[in-house]
């Protein structure tokens, strides 16, 4: 099957052989074999919990480049579920459309995956600063009086919240997760959680980005290690900011989708779907973020 021209985003897809056994707001998710799935990552772009329907060109690609980059970077810390994204390397069932798939998808081991969103703030971004300016805490934690919105908090601050395949995902409390996965598996993922971010940290940080907060999403394998699963470090799971262009005191520039909740929010909707659609404009710059996003952490431009 010839690929997909470069330039065509990738909506949905439809898989002949395979089964569908998820589609959420940007992936879908097919059934390979007992111990395999194939997670593909369209175009698709949410919002406030809404779909768009305007597509962003070249997310999908870079949403599995990147994750592909950090699972190899941080695999010394806790093992992924990552078998490979060379789609010429997979079964012959997935290679039989790899006309749409190429650059998009990710071969991985099946497991079960914790209930739970792993989050870790570094700054006071988002929700955490709302609640600051209402309560002086961020999840529960008291934090020092007069921070700014952006500014560096004085510790990663580990604050999971429940999954949701609709609707808000919850913050919830450690005591509350604990109830969910159990408190050996909660110190575990506390742990990996803070010991990833800052690693990652680290390291864009010495490449121009500041990771501002970001999401883990963790299961256990067949044989009942814990592992990295999901995508890691994106632009759809992290806010990323622009060290040259970062001032607390507001929101900063950023390479992740905070771009188009910026203009959303110029707009009179309610934030219920159906969603607007995206100018042109708008959809092609963010586009570029995305692929300069890449290019800043991983050093190489992506290839089509």
């Amino acid at each position: 099957m010839p690929a997909t021209p470069v330039g065509t985003p990738v909506t949905t897809t439809s898989l002949d052989g395979l089964t569908l056994v998820a589609r959420g707001k940007v992936r879908d998710v097919y059934r390979v074999s007992d111990d395999l799935l194939l997670i593909v990552a369209t175009d698709r772009l949410s919002a406030f919990d809404c779909v768009l329907p305007t597509p962003i060109e070249r997310k999908g690609a870079v949403l599995t480049a990147l994750s592909r980059f950090w699972f190899e970077r941080l695999s010394h810390i806790v093992p992924n579920h990552l078998v490979t994204t060379d789609v010429e390397g997979m079964p012959e069932s997935v290679r039989a459309h790899a006309g749409v798939l190429h650059g998009r998808v990710m071969l991985v081991r099946r497991a079960e995956v914790f209930p739970v969103e792993c989050v870790v703030r570094g700054y006071l971004a988002g929700s955490g600063w709302k609640d600051y300016r209402d309560t002086g805490t961020v999840c529960g934690y008291r934090l020092p009086a007069n921070l700014r919105e952006a500014d560096e908090l004085p510790e990663p601050l580990f604050t999971p919240a429940t999954k949701a395949a609709h609707g808000h995902d919850e913050n919830i409390s450690e005591e509350r997760m604990s109830a969910l996965v159990g408190a050996d598996a909660t110190r575990i993922l506390r742990e990996l959680s803070l010991q990833l971010y800052r690693e990652a940290r680290d390291y864009a940080c010495g490449r121009g980005i500041i990771i501002a907060d970001t999401k883990f999403e963790f299961g256990r394998d067949a044989d009942g290690q814990i592992i990295l699963v999901d995508e890691a470090l994106t632009p759809d799971s992290s806010r990323f900011w622009a060290m040259a262009e970062y001032t607390p005191g507001g929101s900063p520039p950023s390479f992740d989708k905070q771009f188009v909740r910026d203009y959303l929010e110029t707009l009179a909707w309610d934030k219920q779907p159906p969603a607007p659609a995206l100018p042109r404009h708008i959809a092609e710059a963010t586009t570029r973020r995305y692929l300069d996003a890449y290019h800043l952490l991983t050093g190489s431009e992506l290839i089509a």
